[in-house]
């Protein structure tokens, strides 16, 4: 069995090491004086260390997608973990496709993982209909609400909750999907909520935000609205009429929310970011 001690020690703490290892795409950095290896996961593979020690991890889930509301981040993890000679699978979550109105509702994000550490997918933004409105998914950020109901819940550690939708023929306006620094903004009477904003994290040699939810959906007819804006971090924005943008892969963002130009004319959700996985340590 393959032994590993996680300290989740926050952004900036960066161990020493004599680790060896191979997989992802390795790239060779210099900090301060001090010399890194990195290793990016932008898809599935294996994370295979020939010598053991001390490795620092930051760990995305891929963006939930957007319905009329926003889809929420994926979920955002970072900490030092202690690996042993080994082949550890890297698992990376694919962004949740955004909704397809009257044929697919919106879907969830795909968790990340390595060294049994998971990030959750974001939640899905709720859909928008004539009849009936859905909340939006929990995940890793929750998703935001649709014209009417509630939002989506967070998962404690990894993100944030989205924001509500305020209903109504032709001012309806939904919420923006949660992001991993904070929640999704409130749909109200000017706009649409925007995407909570993401994480800050330097593991790559330069600071880059991961992680922002999706802005909400609007209802067109009614003037001087906007669709929400995606959160820092890679939230795709929402539409005031068409389709939601999507989230940006590598960054687990997530995807905005379509807009509403009539009853039966409702825009796209946009899909959200796929996640990564980044490992790095001392050389």
């Amino acid at each position: 069995m393959v032994q590993v001690g996680v300290r989740n020690l926050g952004l900036l703490a960066f161990a020493p090491s004599g680790v060896s290892a191979s997989g992802g795409v390795v790239t060779d950095i210099t900090v301060g004086g001090l010399s890194y290896r990195v290793h990016t996961f932008t898809s599935d593979g294996s994370f295979v260390v020939s010598r053991g020690g001390d490795v620092d991890y930051l760990i995305v889930g891929g963006g939930g997608g957007g319905g009329n509301g926003a889809g929420g981040a994926g979920g955002f993890l970072a900490g030092t973990a202690t690996v042993s000679v080994a082949s550890y699978s890297v698992v990376v979550g694919a962004g949740g496709s955004g909704s397809n109105y009257g044929v697919a509702k919106a879907v969830a994000g795909g968790a990340s993982s390595a060294f049994g550490i998971s990030a959750v997918g974001g939640g899905e933004g709720g859909d928008y209909s004539s009849v009936s409105n859905r909340d939006g998914g929990s995940g890793g950020s929750g998703g935001g609400a649709a014209s009417s109901g509630s939002e989506g819940t967070g998962t404690s550690g990894q993100g944030n909750d989205g924001g509500t939708g305020v209903g109504g023929t032709g001012v309806g306006a939904s919420g923006g999907g949660g992001g991993a620094s904070q929640v999704g903004d409130d749909g109200d009477s000017v706009a649409a909520g925007d995407g909570g904003d993401g994480s800050a994290s330097t593991i790559t040699g330069t600071s880059v935000v991961y992680a922002g939810g999706g802005g909400g959906g609007r209802d067109d007819r009614a003037p001087g609205r906007d669709g929400g804006a995606g959160g820092l971090g890679g939230g795709g924005a929402g539409s005031r009429a068409g389709n939601g943008s999507n989230g940006i892969d590598g960054l687990g963002g997530g995807g905005g929310g379509g807009g509403v130009s009539t009853v039966t004319v409702i825009g796209d959700g946009g899909d959200g970011g796929d996640g990564v996985v980044i490992i790095r340590y001392r050389t």
